[in-house]
């Protein structure tokens, strides 16, 4: 008979708690954020290429985030890193507010940089955080912790769309989020413990291969499995990126539909999202997460072809709900996958690089539709979304689980004892 799962001590619940409010708070900054964007602009008084410049600023602050925050976990540990990606977002949202206020570009400009980077460390930070406390509880937490993102990005954009309803300054707005980041952030960096991910020397002192930032990622990657996992999250992180991206304006130019109803149709999304993500762990103990994540790919997969040859808008808005469904596991599961059977500093080394090639794909991949779509249309430009859900499904058989992996301990009936 396999062994129930621990239960967890006061510290480790408080360590899963903090990490769960942190992601809902930077959820709701974000979608704070580009829910206030149109504000942003009118306040800027930019055109629109203009305002995709200052966009641009959050581009460049996330890739650096997420590019070095592996290599920072592993030679000073989860904590620091959160701690500086949770001060590097409150104070971008803070210049963001202020350079809306004063109407100033490059300040919005810097804002979103720093904002893009803080946001870009943290997350790294705690997927290596997420995935230790899956292995000390023995049970998924990592589709939790993205469900908490997702129900935040909620949360912000139902905020947004009040506050922009009744026309309250965006300035004070985005501040007041920064001040309720920043009360998260010290409550969360209070709970997590020190040295998670931290790389430990060798008898010789000097740290292995795998742990040594960008020059041990290639030592990492000979493993072939995990090589098939980094393309199993490109192609999930894709599908969700894409939504994120092109969604709304997707309704609008392929489908007719109003700006309105573009709007709500991503906010159908989201919730999908946060539906799979809260409901998925049932299913990962049950049927594991190579069966769970080919499914979801098909399922997503579906939902992308319906939005591309259907000519019913209504259909199509309905099919975003399998879209949004079957995208919601991949990104936490295959990141969870890529830190079973190793050892702490191992993993950090694997999720970091795993999270990486996600948040890669989800930043810079989806943007690249736009170019295709200038010559074949925004619909038809999906289909490589498709293509790449397709290929995902077929080497789903890289996520079965290693043997002595933590969370396939856990029974099917066994309840959550926390």
């Amino acid at each position: 008979m396999k062994n129930p799962p621990p239960i967890m001590d006061s510290a480790t619940r408080r360590w899963r708690a903090a990490l769960f409010l942190f992601m809902l708070a930077t959820g709701v900054s974000m979608a704070s954020w580009v829910a206030r964007t149109p504000a942003v602009r009118d306040a800027l008084e930019v055109s629109t290429g203009a305002m995709g410049l200052v966009l641009f600023g959050l581009s460049i602050g996330s890739m650096a985030g997420v590019l070095a925050s592996g290599g920072l976990v592993r030679r000073h540990g989860g904590r620091l890193v959160i701690t500086v990606g949770a001060v590097l977002l409150v104070a971008g949202l803070l210049v963001i507010a202020g350079g809306a206020a004063l109407e100033v570009s490059g300040g919005v400009f810097g804002g979103l940089a720093l904002f893009g980077a803080g946001m870009g460390l943290a997350e790294v930070a705690f997927n290596i955080e997420g995935a230790a406390v899956e292995r000390s509880v023995g049970r998924p937490v990592l589709p939790v912790l993205h469900g908490c993102f997702s129900l935040g990005t909620v949360v912000g954009a139902l905020l947004g769309m009040g506050l922009t309803a009744v026309r309250f300054p965006v300035g004070w707005h985005l501040a007041a989020v920064a001040l309720a980041v920043a009360a998260a952030g010290v409550w969360t960096v209070r709970a997590v413990p020190a040295g998670t991910g931290r790389a430990e020397p060798d008898a010789d002192g000097v740290k292995g291969p795998e742990a040594g930032g960008v020059r041990g990622q290639p030592a990492v990657w000979r493993d072939r499995r995990l090589v098939l996992i980094g393309l199993i999250v490109l192609a999930m992180a894709f599908a969700e990126g894409s939504a994120n991206d092109w969604l709304p304006l997707l309704m609008v130019d392929g489908h007719g539909t109003g700006a309105t109803a573009g709007s709500l149709t991503f906010m159908l999304f989201a919730v999908a999202m946060t539906t799979g993500r809260f409901t998925g762990g049932p299913l990962l103990v049950r049927y594991g997460p190579a069966a769970v994540v080919r499914a979801s790919a098909v399922v997503a997969a579906v939902g992308v072809a319906l939005v591309i040859f259907s000519d019913s808008a209504l259909l199509a808005g309905a099919a975003v709900v399998l879209w949004g469904l079957g995208a919601s596991l991949g990104f936490p599961v295959t990141v969870s996958a890529a830190g079973e059977g190793a050892g702490p500093g191992d993993a950090s080394a694997r999720v970091a690089v795993v999270s990486t090639a996600g948040y890669a794909a989800f930043l810079v991949g989806p943007p690249s539709l736009g170019f295709l779509a200038d010559h074949v249309g925004l619909r038809n430009a999906m289909v490589v979304v498709l293509v790449l859900l397709g290929g995902a499904a077929l080497i789903t058989g890289a996520l079965r689980r290693r043997p002595g992996a933590p969370v396939s301990e856990v029974p099917a009936s066994q309840p959550d004892l926390v």
